[in-house]
Protein backbone atom coordinates (compact mmCIF):
# COMPACT_ATOMS: atom_id res chain seq x y z
CA UNK A 1 0.00 0.00 0.00
CA UNK A 2 2.52 2.42 1.12
CA UNK A 3 4.36 1.58 -2.62
CA UNK A 4 0.88 2.11 -4.60
CA UNK A 5 0.18 5.50 -2.39
CA UNK A 6 3.59 6.83 -3.39
CA UNK A 7 3.03 5.75 -7.87
CA UNK A 8 -0.49 6.99 -7.34
CA UNK A 9 0.60 11.17 -7.56
CA UNK A 10 2.90 10.41 -10.87
CA UNK A 11 -0.18 8.44 -13.12
CA UNK A 12 -2.74 10.01 -15.02
CA UNK A 13 -5.71 11.73 -13.44
CA UNK A 14 -8.39 9.35 -12.42
CA UNK A 15 -5.93 6.56 -12.83
CA UNK A 16 -6.70 4.60 -9.28
CA UNK A 17 -4.34 2.25 -8.07
CA UNK A 18 -6.04 -0.90 -6.34
CA UNK A 19 -4.07 -4.18 -4.83
CA UNK A 20 -5.21 -7.25 -6.70
CA UNK A 21 -5.80 -10.83 -5.30
CA UNK A 22 -2.79 -12.95 -4.31
CA UNK A 23 -4.47 -16.35 -5.52
CA UNK A 24 -7.32 -17.47 -7.59
CA UNK A 25 -10.19 -19.90 -6.62
CA UNK A 26 -8.19 -22.38 -8.43
CA UNK A 27 -4.91 -21.79 -6.15
CA UNK A 28 -5.24 -24.97 -3.73
CA UNK A 29 -2.70 -27.22 -4.92
CA UNK A 30 -1.69 -29.25 -1.95
CA UNK A 31 -3.35 -30.48 1.46
CA UNK A 32 -1.65 -31.73 4.48
CA UNK A 33 -2.29 -33.52 7.79
CA UNK A 34 -0.88 -33.44 11.22
CA UNK A 35 -1.17 -36.99 12.60
CA UNK A 36 -0.32 -38.03 16.25
CA UNK A 37 -0.11 -42.24 16.73
CA UNK A 38 1.24 -42.09 19.93
CA UNK A 39 -1.84 -40.40 21.63
CA UNK A 40 0.64 -37.94 23.35
CA UNK A 41 -0.73 -34.85 21.73
CA UNK A 42 -3.74 -33.22 21.64
CA UNK A 43 -5.49 -31.90 18.68
CA UNK A 44 -5.36 -28.24 20.55
CA UNK A 45 -1.20 -28.79 20.66
CA UNK A 46 -1.42 -30.04 16.80
CA UNK A 47 -3.58 -26.87 16.16
CA UNK A 48 -0.71 -24.90 17.77
CA UNK A 49 1.84 -26.24 15.96
CA UNK A 50 0.15 -25.81 12.85
CA UNK A 51 -0.53 -22.20 13.35
CA UNK A 52 2.53 -21.05 15.02
CA UNK A 53 5.10 -22.89 13.74
CA UNK A 54 4.60 -25.22 10.27
CA UNK A 55 2.13 -22.59 8.88
CA UNK A 56 4.97 -20.08 8.91
CA UNK A 57 7.56 -22.76 7.55
CA UNK A 58 5.79 -22.93 4.32
CA UNK A 59 4.81 -19.63 3.48
CA UNK A 60 8.09 -18.69 3.30
CA UNK A 61 8.19 -21.26 0.43
CA UNK A 62 8.33 -19.45 -2.92
CA UNK A 63 5.17 -19.17 -4.79
CA UNK A 64 2.99 -19.78 -1.74
CA UNK A 65 0.66 -17.43 -1.11
CA UNK A 66 -1.06 -18.97 2.29
CA UNK A 67 -1.46 -21.55 4.39
CA UNK A 68 -4.87 -22.27 5.73
CA UNK A 69 -5.29 -23.85 9.25
CA UNK A 70 -8.18 -26.44 9.25
CA UNK A 71 -9.35 -28.46 11.96
CA UNK A 72 -8.27 -28.91 15.71
CA UNK A 73 -9.27 -26.57 18.60
CA UNK A 74 -7.88 -22.92 18.55
CA UNK A 75 -6.49 -21.91 22.57
CA UNK A 76 -7.47 -18.89 23.85
CA UNK A 77 -8.29 -17.23 26.82
CA UNK A 78 -11.73 -17.17 28.34
CA UNK A 79 -12.85 -14.77 31.23
CA UNK A 80 -16.04 -15.97 32.87
CA UNK A 81 -17.34 -13.28 34.55
CA UNK A 82 -19.81 -13.47 37.71
CA UNK A 83 -22.68 -10.55 37.12
CA UNK A 84 -23.11 -10.32 40.93
CA UNK A 85 -19.95 -9.55 41.69
CA UNK A 86 -19.45 -7.22 38.48
CA UNK A 87 -22.92 -5.39 40.67
CA UNK A 88 -21.20 -5.30 43.83
CA UNK A 89 -17.90 -3.87 42.82
CA UNK A 90 -19.50 -1.30 40.83
CA UNK A 91 -17.72 -2.46 37.23
CA UNK A 92 -18.98 -2.72 33.96
CA UNK A 93 -18.24 -5.48 31.12
CA UNK A 94 -15.79 -2.73 29.00
CA UNK A 95 -14.04 -1.75 32.15
CA UNK A 96 -13.00 -5.39 32.54
CA UNK A 97 -12.27 -5.66 28.53
CA UNK A 98 -10.23 -2.33 28.34
CA UNK A 99 -8.45 -3.65 31.42
CA UNK A 100 -7.12 -6.53 30.22
CA UNK A 101 -6.74 -5.21 26.07
CA UNK A 102 -4.24 -3.01 28.45
CA UNK A 103 -2.32 -5.41 29.91
CA UNK A 104 -1.60 -7.39 26.82
CA UNK A 105 0.89 -5.08 25.24
CA UNK A 106 4.51 -4.07 25.19
CA UNK A 107 5.31 -0.32 25.57
CA UNK A 108 8.62 1.32 24.70
CA UNK A 109 10.03 3.89 27.01
CA UNK A 110 12.82 6.07 26.36
CA UNK A 111 17.01 5.27 26.91
CA UNK A 112 19.27 5.44 29.53
CA UNK A 113 22.73 6.37 29.12
CA UNK A 114 25.15 4.34 31.17
CA UNK A 115 29.31 4.82 30.49
CA UNK A 116 28.41 6.74 27.21
CA UNK A 117 26.13 3.78 25.68
CA UNK A 118 22.52 4.23 25.14
CA UNK A 119 20.31 1.91 26.57
CA UNK A 120 16.62 1.31 25.03
CA UNK A 121 14.13 0.70 27.90
CA UNK A 122 11.24 -1.66 26.98
CA UNK A 123 8.13 -2.65 29.53
CA UNK A 124 7.09 -6.41 28.63
CA UNK A 125 3.58 -7.23 28.99
CA UNK A 126 2.47 -9.49 26.51
CA UNK A 127 0.19 -11.86 28.77
CA UNK A 128 1.63 -15.43 28.97
CA UNK A 129 0.08 -17.33 31.41
CA UNK A 130 -3.62 -17.33 33.07
CA UNK A 131 -2.24 -16.16 35.92
CA UNK A 132 -1.16 -12.82 34.19
CA UNK A 133 -4.73 -12.18 33.25
CA UNK A 134 -5.99 -13.15 37.13
CA UNK A 135 -3.16 -10.32 38.40
CA UNK A 136 -4.48 -7.48 35.87
CA UNK A 137 -6.38 -4.96 38.47
CA UNK A 138 -9.70 -3.42 37.54
CA UNK A 139 -10.20 -0.90 40.36
CA UNK A 140 -10.10 0.25 43.95
CA UNK A 141 -12.53 -1.31 46.84
CA UNK A 142 -13.80 1.39 49.20
CA UNK A 143 -11.23 0.14 51.83
CA UNK A 144 -8.70 0.72 48.86
CA UNK A 145 -8.07 -2.68 48.03
CA UNK A 146 -6.94 -3.69 44.52
CA UNK A 147 -10.20 -5.43 42.79
CA UNK A 148 -8.42 -7.71 40.13
CA UNK A 149 -9.63 -9.99 37.21
CA UNK A 150 -9.80 -13.34 39.68
CA UNK A 151 -12.15 -11.54 42.09
CA UNK A 152 -14.89 -10.78 39.71
CA UNK A 153 -14.18 -13.75 37.02
CA UNK A 154 -13.04 -17.32 36.50
CA UNK A 155 -9.86 -17.19 34.12
CA UNK A 156 -9.56 -20.64 31.75
CA UNK A 157 -7.35 -21.55 28.78
CA UNK A 158 -10.03 -23.41 26.38
CA UNK A 159 -10.94 -23.68 22.70
CA UNK A 160 -12.65 -21.13 20.75
CA UNK A 161 -15.82 -21.76 19.74
CA UNK A 162 -15.46 -23.88 16.19
CA UNK A 163 -17.29 -23.85 12.98
CA UNK A 164 -16.55 -26.89 11.45
CA UNK A 165 -13.55 -30.05 11.74
CA UNK A 166 -11.31 -31.72 10.08
CA UNK A 167 -11.18 -36.02 9.22
CA UNK A 168 -8.72 -38.11 7.93
CA UNK A 169 -9.72 -41.22 6.42
CA UNK A 170 -12.23 -41.89 9.00
CA UNK A 171 -10.17 -42.47 11.64
CA UNK A 172 -11.09 -39.14 13.46
CA UNK A 173 -10.70 -35.48 13.86
CA UNK A 174 -6.99 -34.35 12.78
CA UNK A 175 -5.70 -31.16 11.87
CA UNK A 176 -4.60 -29.67 8.47
CA UNK A 177 -3.14 -27.04 6.48
CA UNK A 178 -3.97 -26.07 2.56
CA UNK A 179 -1.87 -24.68 0.56
CA UNK A 180 -2.77 -21.73 -1.78
CA UNK A 181 -0.43 -20.94 -4.69
CA UNK A 182 0.21 -17.53 -5.42
CA UNK A 183 -1.13 -15.95 -8.75
CA UNK A 184 1.41 -16.36 -11.67
CA UNK A 185 3.18 -19.34 -10.10
CA UNK A 186 3.54 -22.83 -12.19
CA UNK A 187 1.83 -25.69 -9.82
CA UNK A 188 3.93 -28.11 -10.65
CA UNK A 189 7.81 -26.16 -9.14
CA UNK A 190 5.16 -24.78 -6.30
CA UNK A 191 4.36 -28.16 -4.96
CA UNK A 192 8.07 -29.88 -5.56
CA UNK A 193 9.10 -26.61 -3.36
CA UNK A 194 7.00 -27.64 -0.71
CA UNK A 195 7.48 -31.18 -0.62
CA UNK A 196 11.30 -30.42 -0.29
CA UNK A 197 10.23 -28.10 2.99
CA UNK A 198 8.39 -30.53 4.32
CA UNK A 199 11.06 -33.04 4.16
CA UNK A 200 13.37 -30.70 5.78
CA UNK A 201 11.07 -29.79 8.78
CA UNK A 202 10.81 -33.59 9.13
CA UNK A 203 13.00 -34.05 12.25
CA UNK A 204 11.83 -30.87 13.59
CA UNK A 205 8.62 -32.05 14.73
CA UNK A 206 7.53 -32.99 18.45
CA UNK A 207 7.66 -36.69 18.69
CA UNK A 208 4.85 -38.93 17.53
CA UNK A 209 3.45 -36.17 15.22
CA UNK A 210 3.74 -37.04 11.08
CA UNK A 211 3.11 -35.68 8.33
CA UNK A 212 0.49 -36.82 6.01
CA UNK A 213 -0.42 -35.94 2.41
CA UNK A 214 -4.00 -35.46 1.77
CA UNK A 215 -4.60 -33.92 -1.64
CA UNK A 216 -1.74 -33.38 -4.23
CA UNK A 217 -2.24 -31.55 -7.51
CA UNK A 218 0.47 -32.74 -9.26
CA UNK A 219 -0.81 -36.39 -9.66
CA UNK A 220 -3.76 -34.85 -10.84
CA UNK A 221 -1.68 -32.50 -13.29
CA UNK A 222 0.98 -35.51 -14.57
CA UNK A 223 -2.74 -38.06 -15.08
CA UNK A 224 -3.31 -35.28 -17.14
CA UNK A 225 -0.46 -34.37 -19.15
CA UNK A 226 0.05 -38.70 -19.93
CA UNK A 227 -3.48 -38.53 -21.39
CA UNK A 228 -3.23 -35.87 -23.50
CA UNK A 229 0.19 -37.33 -24.99
CA UNK A 230 -1.89 -40.47 -25.65
CA UNK A 231 -4.59 -38.81 -26.80
CA UNK A 232 -2.75 -36.62 -29.58
CA UNK A 233 -0.70 -40.08 -30.50
CA UNK A 234 -3.82 -41.71 -31.38
CA UNK A 235 -5.27 -38.60 -33.14
CA UNK A 236 -1.62 -38.72 -35.52
CA UNK A 237 -1.49 -42.17 -36.37
CA UNK A 238 -5.90 -41.80 -37.34
CA UNK A 239 -5.34 -38.68 -39.26
CA UNK A 240 -2.04 -40.07 -41.15
CA UNK A 241 -4.15 -42.99 -41.78
CA UNK A 242 -7.16 -40.74 -43.15
CA UNK A 243 -4.54 -38.51 -45.23
CA UNK A 244 -2.67 -41.74 -47.23
CA UNK A 245 -6.08 -42.90 -48.11
CA UNK A 246 -7.35 -40.04 -49.52
CA UNK A 247 -4.40 -39.25 -51.29
CA UNK A 248 -2.90 -42.85 -51.74
CA UNK A 249 0.89 -41.42 -52.41
CA UNK A 250 2.80 -41.32 -49.19
CA UNK A 251 5.48 -38.59 -50.06
CA UNK A 252 2.40 -36.25 -50.70
CA UNK A 253 1.00 -37.30 -47.67
CA UNK A 254 4.11 -37.34 -45.05
CA UNK A 255 4.39 -33.23 -46.37
CA UNK A 256 0.85 -33.35 -44.95
CA UNK A 257 1.37 -35.42 -41.84
CA UNK A 258 4.56 -33.25 -41.13
CA UNK A 259 3.74 -30.20 -41.08
CA UNK A 260 0.35 -30.42 -39.11
CA UNK A 261 2.33 -31.34 -35.68
CA UNK A 262 5.00 -28.42 -36.76
CA UNK A 263 2.44 -26.12 -37.02
CA UNK A 264 1.04 -26.71 -33.68
CA UNK A 265 4.42 -26.96 -32.21
CA UNK A 266 5.38 -23.14 -33.93
CA UNK A 267 1.73 -22.16 -32.45
CA UNK A 268 3.96 -22.50 -28.59
CA UNK A 269 6.44 -19.98 -29.51
CA UNK A 270 4.47 -16.74 -28.83
CA UNK A 271 3.85 -18.54 -25.50
CA UNK A 272 7.45 -19.17 -24.85
CA UNK A 273 8.09 -15.48 -25.38
CA UNK A 274 5.03 -14.05 -23.39
CA UNK A 275 6.04 -16.14 -20.47
CA UNK A 276 3.37 -18.69 -20.40
CA UNK A 277 3.02 -22.26 -19.67
CA UNK A 278 0.88 -25.04 -21.05
CA UNK A 279 -0.04 -26.06 -17.75
CA UNK A 280 -3.99 -26.11 -17.80
CA UNK A 281 -4.56 -27.32 -14.36
CA UNK A 282 -2.92 -24.48 -12.88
Amino acid sequence: MEYLNTAAADLPEGVRPTLGPDATGVGWVFEYALVDKSGQHSLADLRSLQDFKLRYWLESVEGVAEVASIGGFEKEYQVTVDANKLADYGISLQQVAQAIRRSNNDVGGRVLEIAGHEHFIRGRGYIKSVADIQRIALSVSATGVPVRVQDIAEVSLGPAMRRGLAELDGEGETVGGIVIMRYGEDALDVIQRVKQRLAEIKTSLPEGIEIVTAYDRSGLIYAAISTLKKTLLEEMLIVSLVIMLFLWHFRSSLIVIISLPVAILLAFIPLSMQNMTANIMS
